[in-house]
């Protein structure tokens, strides 16, 4: 698919094999913009390759499991998670937001911290799932 301006520049929607099948949406739009391609994600929640959430009532490990899939979309696509420029979170108890911090310190630059956005919602997909964050990433082209 071409976009209007970006003569060149291609999309591809992707599932990374580390990641459980998606229904209905894929987990990261690839974008190629020459010298580099940027990834967006779709939010990830705690869940593992089979679907199951980690941490049921354990905020710290949810997160660290969404940390792992991101990770995973970035790895998948020639970065690292240096190569994340923003995150958004989606928290239902945004009081806990140091546990979150502090699991979020363990995957990125905190010298150089990404561009973020911190929503509380009353609710997510599920009851059990009390995080989602989505994320971007841009990859330089080697």
């Amino acid at each position: 698919m071409a976009l209007q301006g970006f003569s060149q520049t291609t999309v591809e929607l992707v599932n990374p094999p580390a990641l459980a099948t998606p229904k209905g949406y894929s987990h990261a739009a690839v974008i190629d913009l020459g010298t580099a391609k940027m990834i967006i994600m779709s939010g990830q929640v705690g869940l593992d390759k089979q679907g199951t959430l980690i941490g049921k009532d354990d905020l710290e490990k949810q997160t660290e499991q969404v940390f792992r899939n991101i990770k995973s979309i970035v790895e998948a696509n020639g970065g690292t998670m240096e190569n994340i420029v923003k995150l958004g979170y989606f928290i239902t108890d945004v009081s806990k937001i140091s546990v979150v911090r502090s699991v979020r310190d363990q995957f990125i630059n905190t010298q150089h911290p990404p561009a973020s956005t911190l929503v509380e919602v009353s609710k997510l997909f599920r009851d059990d799932v009390m995080i989602e964050i989505e994320a971007t990433a841009v990859i330089p082209v080697k």
